[in-house]
Order: structure tokens, then C-alpha cells, then sequence
């Protein structure tokens, strides 16, 4: 499937939040998370990934740090800060009302789907 770019877009900051509450991780990790969760629907570009890394780090909702990897090349990681955890938040409840509000207008039955667990 091509998903748009404007999705993509809109989706980048709390994706990105999301895989680094689970763990500190690095660019490469990082695109390669999201091509297998995606089942390699979502290809990512170093272009697209640091970007938003870089603005995330400057928003205060992330921070960085170099690691050496077992192989003894240094990486960048980055790890989600408390600010960070509370921007997830605010864009999970956003992502919620938009699915809810989506799913019941194109399914007619008023019936509101949770698509989060929080």
C-alpha cells in the first residue's frame, strides 16, 4: 500500500515517541522497527527519520547520547524524556478521537473503536 505522505507525516512524531517508550534506540533500529511492524508497508530514509529527531531533541522530548555497539562502532541513541512521555500521550488521545470520529462515520454505527491501550 502507498500511504501518503502527509500520513506519514502527521504519524512520524508519535510513532518515533512510541518505539522509544519501549527502548533507547538508535536511526537504523529505529527505520528498521518500523518497516517490520509495518510488514514493510513503511519504508523510511535516513532523510525522513532525523529530521524528526533532531527537532524532537530540540523540543526537549528526547535526548541523545554515543554508545559503542558490540562491534565497537559509535552510535547516537536516543531516549524518550519525561516531556517526551507526556507529548505521546497528548498524541495518543489526539490519534484516538480521529480514529473513533473515522471509524464511525465510514462504518454509519456509532459504534467508537479504542485503538490505543494506554
Amino acid at each position: 500500500m502507498d500511504v501518503s505522505k502527509d500520513l506519514i507525516a502527521a504519524s512520524a512524531t508519535p510513532l518515533i515517541l512510541a518505539i522509544l517508550r519501549q527502548q533507547d534506540s538508535y536511526g537504523y533500529e529505529i527505520i528498521k522497527h518500523i518497516k517490520e511492524v509495518s510488514n514493510d508497508e513503511l519504508i523510511w530514509t535516513e532523510g525522513m527519520l532525523y529530521p524528526v529527531l533532531h527537532r524532537l531533541e530540540k523540543n526537549g522530548l528526547v535526548e541523545s547520547y554515543w554508545k559503542k555497539s558490540q562491534a565497537g562502532r559509535r552510535r547516537k541513541y536516543y531516549r524518550l524524556q519525561e516531556a517526551g512521555q507526556l507529548e505521546l500521550e497528548r498524541h495518543m488521545e489526539q490519534w484516538e478521537l480521529l480514529f473513533s470520529i473515522l471509524s464511525t462515520t465510514i462504518k454509519g454505527d456509532g459504534e467508537r473503536r479504542a485503538i490505543f491501550d494506554v
